[in-house]
């Protein structure tokens, strides 16, 4: 395949500015065993993580399939908040309140207390500069945290969500629509999940373990085992992709290969249309060997979708 082009003049004018993250809720833990807590049931570490700063994990199924991921931003040395998507967010608040047992901590929708916005280009480098992946910086009680870049070719875009409690004045900038940071965080190659992927994948299945939202030397946590044998045996046979596709994909859409017309092989986590031009670009997750053969929508003969390079390097198995 050539290799892509970079972001177009018209593209790259697009990609400065904010957009209202109202797909996004956030979770409260506050009180003294809130780190603790949260550092048992999730598969980062939150016991090491310095208050004003955060970190990717994910809350897996006992056999380590992932029922939610959030951005954890630790708040204070008592409070963390977690951000995910919000169509999850009450079914997650219910199943982890259901494992607090003797621990202090209460755990909270804070929702309406917060205002959210992902930040792209120039708006994202006004707030947290140059810094990486989820590095954050605060000023007067807003956390901008540092995403992964959207990628084309040798181009890139800043990316951050600005996290502010409500009646706080916007980051300066253009305002963006929700597709255009849809767009963003596909060619990220990093995202969250949603309630269409509930329980679909291991967090290696979304490239979790490479882009910082697994953390190996951890102890237990609901999944751990699974998700710990699935590195270091070796035997995680699914990756997540970017693709280029000529129609509009749903999350959760089964995905096809020629040579076996009856079994699906990948699933679609995330698609958005293109800011400008024809087509539609989404993240995939599916079989490895699949990918060497094609991928179709919806069924073997459908349309073909077209694959990327990832803008990040996978952690080998070990």
């Amino acid at each position: 395949m050539n290799s892509p082009a970079p972001f177009s003049p018209e593209t790259s004018r697009l990609l400065h500015g904010s957009a209202p993250l109202t797909h996004l809720g956030v979770i409260q833990a506050q009180g003294e065993d809130a780190a603790s807590f949260l550092h048992n049931q999730l598969s980062n570490d939150v016991l090491l993580l310095p208050v004003g700063q955060s970190r990717l994990a994910a809350f897996c199924s006992a056999k380590g399939r992932m029922q939610a991921s959030f951005i954890l931003v630790k708040t204070a040395p008592d409070t963390v908040l977690l951000v995910l998507s919000l169509d999850l967010l009450a079914q997650t608040l219910k199943r982890l309140s259901m494992f607090v047992l003797r621990a202090k901590v209460k755990m909270t929708d804070v929702t309406a207390q917060w205002q959210l916005r992902g930040l792209l280009g120039d708006s994202a480098r006004a707030c947290v500069g140059d810094a990486a992946p989820w590095q954050t910086l605060s000023q007067q009680g807003a956390y901008s945290v540092a995403l992964y870049p959207a990628v084309l070719g040798e181009s890139s875009v800043a990316r951050a969500v600005w996290l502010a409690p409500a009646g706080q004045a916007l980051p300066a900038g253009a305002e963006l629509s929700h597709g255009v940071w849809q767009w963003a965080e596909v060619m990220s190659g990093v995202t969250l999940v949603s309630q269409a992927v509930f329980e679909a994948f291991v967090p290696q299945m979304l490239n979790y373990e490479s882009v910082g939202g697994v953390n190996f030397k951890k102890g237990c946590y609901p999944g751990q085992e699974v998700v710990a044998r699935s590195q270091f045996r070796g035997t995680l046979k699914r990756r997540m992709a970017r693709v280029h596709s000529p129609v509009a994909l749903s999350a959760g859409e089964d995905v096809f290969t020629p040579t076996d017309p009856d079994q699906p092989c990948a699933t679609v986590v995330l698609c958005a249309p293109r800011p400008l031009g024809p087509g539609f670009d989404a993240l995939v997750s599916g079989t490895l060997e699949s990918m060497l053969t094609g991928w179709r929508v919806a069924r073997a003969d459908g349309a073909a979708l077209e694959p990327g390079p990832l803008p990040y390097a996978l952690l080998e198995d070990i």
